[in-house]
């Protein structure tokens, strides 16, 4: 009976790509292109929440969100995220794939909308209900994480695996790219038909009341791509490889678990692999997005607040994200779906350690010259290539390995674990961040003397080296069969002698 159900298998690795394999593609991609946009988005209103709960009377420049709630309203997602995770991984093992796949989703969207329509007039209040809800928002998204990457690993044939996993999280450069859309449309919609002063000549006229419909519109518009791939995430089949291995128990005397010794002499250097290097790639990453924007207005791409009013900030950070993620962010994640089952995965992420440490260390020890007058384009092209080479690079690779290199039964939780290592890293780097680069004899009001952003970039070069270094122990999956790379194979050998 075994043999005969194994049989599906060596058929899949061997499979020409067909339609449904783009079908895929397209209802686990559109997942991530939510994911993305509802984790991102939240950079492109912070600073107007900031100006719109949080300023104060006659000050000369306008207000801008605590240090303590600017931290919470940036990584409260993160953290959401990281129980997802390690949850809906767990899950995935023990429910199978297709049963928790649509329940993610419409965590997702209702959440989505929830964040837009936060309870109450007072700060306190606004805030509060934002993070609640979006926390759950990154429950949800933390499931799409080991779910989509599962599914499509299973799903894909051997030769081509890498590339349609790869494809799925390149729609997360889409989802970057659509939240900067989005915004540009709406505050550009919302510029000229409520038109304010600038700041420092009009404080009290900058901010227009239907500002508070802004920042509301952005986070709920997230909502409608996930919703329209409801039905056809519900309509997917269960995964033959999980029908095959788990579902019918094709091989009962494979029983080892997560936590057995089996296990760590078979995998546990790999699980250290791709947590370690997952969670410093997104020290690095994270800090890059999500405050893309501080870093853009302190070297003078963005122009001082005080000379803006709030929509008028909210384009041009708008603005400022769209080009980096359409020069950078997305050319990097195609790059990596062209080459991956070329180049393999573990040449791809080597070189993107390498290059992000290289040009971090290009930012960082020349940064005076970067902020002087004239030079601020070449900084943001330089600072663009540090997207283009995560992304083609480890970005991609610390995603799809997990969903490669270990059994069927416990691929989701595996995944899901190295995933959530990633978010760890993602909330140093958001938290970590905020506080280091303020600057070392100006802080910000409200915070206290940092290492600044020279510094800040000195330690993320650092941590992409540490990240070079632990590459070291991703094994190679290109070309293989996942029971090949998770050594089910042998497993299937001493199950029939």
């Amino acid at each position: 009976m075994a043999g005969k159900q194994l049989n599906v298998l060596t058929t899949l690795d061997q499979a020409k790509t067909q339609w449904y394999h783009f079908m895929a593609i397209v209802i686990a991609g559109m997942g991530f292109f939510t994911d993305a946009y509802d984790l991102f988005c939240i950079s492109l209103v912070s600073k107007l929440l900031g100006r719109i709960y949080y300023t104060e009377p006659n000050s000369p420049n306008p207000g801008s969100l605590p240090p303590n709630v600017s931290a919470a309203v940036n990584g409260v997602a993160l953290c959401g995220t990281l129980a997802g995770q390690l949850f809906f991984g767990w899950l995935g093992d023990k429910l199978g794939r297709k049963s928790v796949y649509g329940f993610t989703l419409i965590l997702m969207v209702l959440c989505s909308v929830a964040s837009g329509l936060s309870f109450g007039h007072t700060p306190k209040g606004v805030i509060s209900t934002l993070c609640f809800f979006r926390f759950w928002l990154g429950f949800g998204i933390g499931g799409d994480y080991p779910l989509s990457a599962t599914i499509m690993s299973e799903y894909a044939n051997k030769k081509t695996r890498g590339a349609f996993i790869a494809a799925v999280f390149a729609m997360q450069g889409f989802g970057i790219l659509f939240g900067a859309i989005v915004g540009l449309v709406v505050s550009a919609g919302f510029r000229n038909s409520f038109p304010a002063p600038a700041y420092e000549v009009d404080a009290a006229a900058s901010l227009v009341p239907e500002a508070d419909y802004v920042w509301r519109i952005i986070l709920m518009f997230g909502t409608i791509p996930a919703a329209l791939t409801y039905y056809w995430r519900m309509k997917m089949p269960e995964t033959a490889r999980y029908t095959a291995l788990i579902a019918r128990n094709a091989n009962r005397n494979n029983e080892w678990g997560l936590f057995s010794s089996q296990f760590v002499r078979r995998h546990g250097l790999h699980l250290v692999a791709t947590t370690t290097t997952w969670f410093l790639l997104d020290i690095a990453f994270y800090s890059q997005n999500l405050f893309q924007k501080d870093i853009f207005s302190k070297v003078g791409w963005i122009p001082a607040a005080k000379t803006m009013n709030a929509v008028e900030e909210v384009f041009r950070i708008a603005r400022a994200q769209a080009l980096i993620a359409l020069c950078g962010t997305i050319p990097g994640y195609w790059f990596t779906v062209a080459l991956i089952d070329v180049v393999g995965r573990f040449a791809i992420q080597l070189m993107g350690f390498f290059m992000m440490t290289v040009f971090m260390l290009g930012l960082a020890v020349p940064y005076h010259h970067w902020t002087t007058a004239g030079h601020h384009t070449g900084f943001v092209v330089m600072y663009g290539f540090t997207f283009f080479f995560a992304n083609f690079g480890p970005n991609s690779t610390t995603f799809i390995v997990p969903a490669e290199i270990f059994p069927a039964r416990l691929r989701s939780t595996c995944h899901g674990i190295s995933a959530a290592a990633g978010k760890a890293g993602a909330i140093v780097g958001a938290f970590g961040f905020l506080y280091a680069a303020q600057d070392q004899e100006k802080p910000e009001p409200g915070y206290k003397p940092g290492i600044g952003i020279r510094n800040a970039l000195f330690v993320l070069a650092g941590t992409n080296f540490l990240g070079m270094v632990m590459t070291l122990l991703v094994p190679e999956s290109k070309g293989m069969s996942l029971e090949e790379i998770s050594k089910e194979a042998v497993d299937d050998e001493e199950a029939a002698a």
